[in-house]
């Protein structure tokens, strides 16, 4: 079915999907993991194990430390060669696990579990230490999501499967290759909320990937939504707005309005926890851009991204920036050197970006125009320049998302996003 409430600001970007039709393939393991301890919302995870160490794929390596946290699994069988501050895709030092590979067994895993057997309190057990968390870039621990307050009751939950950024494509090869594993754990995430409704939202640019569903969901207590492809369909408050018609308050959260979403990345995740016993150490990641033979690769944690670009044929000539993301939200690297995560939806190399002059505001309201969130992008630099960031609340800076569609669509390439940022950085301190 179409999404009733529609989708009417962001911004339409180019296409970009290359790797579309490229099936998942399985990349190399790495001859040496470097696993952070953090790779989540919150506090980071306490190491269990010690230099010398030998440890085995899927073993527990660090433990979560509080209730938003999340525990990190070794994702190679070998040897621990040292636990230090390693750089990390944010451009920080994070304390790391360093593995060194010894062997590569072969993985097995069966169905250990069924859906029916489980109550919720054990799938959200599994899921807390399986050291799930999501995917979609956020890192946001998936037990914590599922675990709302007794006075926010969760009556429908959604998957996300718009993956509405350009280039992206780990997503669309998951649905249309793990199409019943996903559904499966659709089903699982729907028992651990108690949730009467739920709805898989899939942009209409993957018409393959909404019949792959429809054909699979007969009987079953899903729904498919098309949803319209524009940026940022993908984000969390706009889809819920999409598909319920339900707005999240300013400063609120989706369980606010009883709702609760779900990347479809996270969602396999969680099927292969429960169902199979497996913890979160690999995940699929599109790389893509100025790379010789682009490729959905399915990644060990702690794999370095030069390693992937090796696997892709290497950069073509002229590749100035590598972005971990997408092209909008994403994150510039400071070095090939640095490992894949959990939030690792893709690699993006990029060439040579042309130098552009930034100008004054000339208040067009084009910003504006576009915010998905109906906010006054333009007025945030005014007011982060002036230094008057409480005034930013009465403008609801809180509500941003950082979609980046104000910058895409301004004219004199004000940087209103870089702005927003640092207002919250600064709100966040006094508070």
């Amino acid at each position: 079915m179409e999404a009733i409430f529609k989708f009417r600001k962001g911004v339409h970007l180019p296409y970009s999907k290359v790797t579309a039709s490229h099936k998942i393939e399985r990349s190399k393991i790495p001859e040496t993991a470097v696993i952070p301890l953090q790779q989540h919302i919150g506090a980071p995870a306490q190491p269990i194990v010690s230099a010398k160490d030998t440890v085995s794929v899927g073993q527990l390596i660090g433990q979560s430390s509080a209730f938003v946290s999340a525990n990190v699994h070794s994702s190679v069988t070998g040897v621990v060669r040292r636990i230090a501050p390693m750089p990390s895709p944010s451009g920080r030092s994070v304390l790391s696990v360093v593995i060194e590979t010894t062997e590569e067994p072969a993985e097995s895993y069966e169905r250990i579990r069924e859906v029916d057997d489980l109550s919720r309190e054990d799938i959200i057990k599994i899921i807390a230490e399986s050291g799930i968390v999501g995917l979609g870039g956020a890192g946001f621990p998936t037990h914590v999501k599922l675990s709302p307050p007794k006075d926010k009751p969760i009556d429908t939950l959604i998957i996300n499967g718009s993956e509405c950024e350009p280039y992206l494509t780990a997503d669309h090869r998951l649905m249309l290759e793990r199409t019943d594993e996903i559904i499966e754990g659709t089903l699982l995430l729907m028992k651990a909320l108690n949730a009467k409704d739920c709805f898989i939202a899939i942009e209409d640019n993957k018409p393959d990937a909404i019949k792959a569903f429809e054909e699979r969901l007969a009987g079953k207590p899903i729904k498919v939504v098309e949803t319209k492809t524009r940026y940022p369909q993908g984000a969390e408050k706009v889809l819920i707005k999409s598909v319920t018609g339900r707005e999240v308050p300013v400063g609120g959260l989706p369980l606010d309005v009883g709702v609760v979403v779900q990347n479809i990345g996270t969602t396999y995740a969680v099927f292969e926890a429960v169902i199979l016993g497996k913890p979160l150490y690999e995940r699929v990641v599109t790389v893509t851009g100025e790379v010789n033979d682009p490729k959905n690769l399915l990644v060990r944690i702690g794999t370095p991204v030069s390693q992937l670009i090796e696997e892709c044929g290497g950069y073509k000539e002229g590749v100035r920036r590598v972005i971990m993301g997408g092209p909008m939200m994403g994150v510039s690297l400071p070095s090939d050197e640095v490992p894949v995560v959990k939030t690792t939806t893709g690699i993006l190399a990029l060439g040579d970006i042309p130098k552009t002059r930034r100008y004054p505001c000339i208040s067009c309201g084009r910003c504006i125009d576009v915010c998905p969130m109906g906010l006054m992008p333009r007025i945030f630099p005014i007011l982060y320049e002036k230094g008057r960031f409480q005034e930013a609340l009465e403008y609801d800076v809180l509500n941003c998302i950082e979609c980046g569609c104000c910058e895409y669509e301004c004219p004199s390439k004000v940087q209103i996003v870089q702005s927003i940022r640092a207002i919250k950085s600064r709100l966040r301190r006094e508070k």
